[in-house]
């Protein structure tokens, strides 16, 4: 049996380890220098800067507000240059080669059809152009040695009107062959509850199909209550205000309110995303944030990026802040991406082979190396002492 890992991974194991991503959209992950491109494509002059270095700075200071709405007011430019099939295709497949190289081998990419559709694209056009640069993407990521799947996850926006339909859409090109994989609702909580679209969701629960929905972020316990309880939500999209309906003593120990067990309870999966939720304000620091009781506690936590190009942040940089923050291990990384794996909307033979046949595979190796390394550490300094 080998040893307990009882040491932080360094950077370069935490990139290669296996990673699994939940809650990532793909309007918010683009490459700068892929936005200065589109922008020209298509005569996009409203950009704050044209330089590729000082553009993904603007997103990152002009994201870090403490505001879920201001931070939701950058993807009127990334929106802006992906009104086009090429461009949707190319955001896509470069979206799927990034992840790939940061070491996720599965990941769920949600993005809403609605707002790609200025250009006079229809939806089903957008749908199809993404799912076919997601499969240009896992072609290059394999080319370059690397392994990924990716599904899609089709989002209705919480303020329009649309989710039966954008539902009706995510349920027609659900499978393997368009890699559509469920549903989703984003867009400020505030005065938007998911209540709103319960056609949408009652249709999905009538045709077995899965979904997730954005509650907990910067709302409270209400908005995860619904979710659950009025929607039937498969997962909760952060989820981070959870952390309301738990008490800590001074003492240390812990009292969990009706809600905060009922989704522990039933393994609710939370999609949590640190380096997001502290931008949003839903956080105030890594330490603080509470993916850490969370984790101490076993919900069903994952770890996941939301918005890279926002949040300057990657599965591996979100991996640095935890361990920094709370002295993770790669068993720890371990937990948190099966825990992911096993909330994923792929079969279950399908979760259970990537579990058993490349994230423990994976894991086992680099705990092999970490062993390694402390032998040879242990007998340098024997051999010193003599």
């Amino acid at each position: 049996m080998m040893s307990q890992i009882t040491s932080a991974p360094a950077p370069e194991q935490i990139r290669r380890a296996p990673k699994v991503l939940l809650h990532d959209h793909l309007d918010g992950g683009l490459r700068p220098g892929t936005i200065i491109d589109l922008a020209r494509e298509v005569g996009y002059e409203a950009l704050p800067e044209t330089e590729a270095d000082k553009l993904g700075i603007w997103f990152r200071e002009a994201a870090d507000s403490g505001s879920l709405p201001r931070y939701l007011e950058t993807f009127a430019h990334t929106c802006a240059v992906m009104q086009t099939k090429e461009a949707l295709f190319r955001v896509a497949a470069e979206c799927a080669e990034d992840l790939a190289e940061d070491g996720v081998v599965y990941a769920e990419i949600r993005y809403a059809p609605e707002q790609h559709l200025e250009r006079g694209l229809s939806l089903e056009e957008v749908v199809e152009a993404v799912n076919d640069g997601f499969r240009e993407g896992e072609r290059r990521a394999k080319a370059n040695g690397h392994r990924i799947r990716v599904g899609a996850l089709l989002t209705a926006m919480r303020h329009a009107a649309r989710a039966l339909e954008i539902a009706e859409l995510a349920n027609r090109y659900r499978g393997p062959e368009s890699g559509v994989v469920g549903f989703d609702i984003a867009g400020a909580e505030a005065g938007f509850p998911p209540t709103r679209h319960l056609d949408a969701f009652e249709y999905l629960k009538r045709e077995n199909n899965h979904f997730t929905i954005h509650a907990g972020e910067a709302f409270g316990l209400p908005s995860i209550w619904q979710a659950l309880q009025w929607c039937g939500a498969d997962r909760l999209g952060h989820g981070v205000r959870i952390i309301d309906d738990i008490e800590v003593a001074e003492d240390g120990s812990v009292k969990l309110g009706r809600l905060a067990s009922y989704v522990r309870d039933k393994r609710i999966p939370l999609e949590m995303c640190p380096t997001s939720n502290l931008q949003t304000g839903a956080a105030t620091s890594y330490a603080e944030h509470p993916i850490g009781l969370l984790r101490r506690l076993h919900f069903r936590a994952t770890v996941n990026t939301d918005n890279r190009l926002m949040s300057g942040t990657s599965m591996t940089r979100e991996f640095e802040h935890l361990v920094d923050a709370f002295g993770y291990t790669l068993d720890d990384m371990q937990w948190f991406t099966v825990n992911a794996m096993k909330s994923a909307f792929i079969p279950f033979d399908e979760r259970l082979a990537m579990i058993n046949d490349v994230i423990k595979p994976g894991y086992a190796e680099l705990k092999s190396e970490w062993l390694f390394q402390q032998t040879a550490s242990t007998s340098g300094s024997v051999a010193a002492a003599h």
